[in-house]
């Protein structure tokens, strides 16, 4: 069902963004000293970890938008079933992520449940296709 894995692309593009702009005013924009790369590290961290570590931030939204363009292009595929192990690859590893920020966070972070809704949205549309 092409729907349900456009569902789950426009589903991670907003996970993206929201992880992107949550995480600046949340975390990173009181770390700032009038640059866009955060310089004020918090002991016992360095400059240098804090900019790796908003890199890696970014990174994952980068990803994010990237695995959900896959997502829209497969979606849109007249040949939607030709491509279910690509679709089934990407549901897989946003599954596995959503295990990694549950268990990372005891549950309190609310991102492994949108990427959980994703992964199942992907899977189903992949499985019925």
């Amino acid at each position: 069902m092409p729907s349900y894995v456009l569902a789950a692309g426009l589903l991670m593009i907003l996970i993206a963004i929201a992880h992107s702009v949550i995480g600046e005013i949340l975390i990173f924009r009181q770390l700032r000293a009038g640059t866009i790369v955060p310089l004020l590290a918090p002991a016992p961290l360095r400059e240098r970890h804090l900019r790796i570590l908003w890199a890696n931030w970014h990174l994952c939204s980068v990803l994010g938008w990237g695995l959900a363009a896959l997502l829209i292009l497969l979606a849109m595929s007249p040949d939607l079933p030709a491509h279910a192990l690509q679709v089934r690859i990407i549901a897989i590893a946003t599954l596995a992520g959503s295990v990694l920020v549950l268990f990372a966070t005891k549950g309190r972070h609310p991102g492994w449940l949108g990427l959980l809704v994703a992964a199942a949205l992907a899977w189903l549309g992949q499985s019925g296709a």
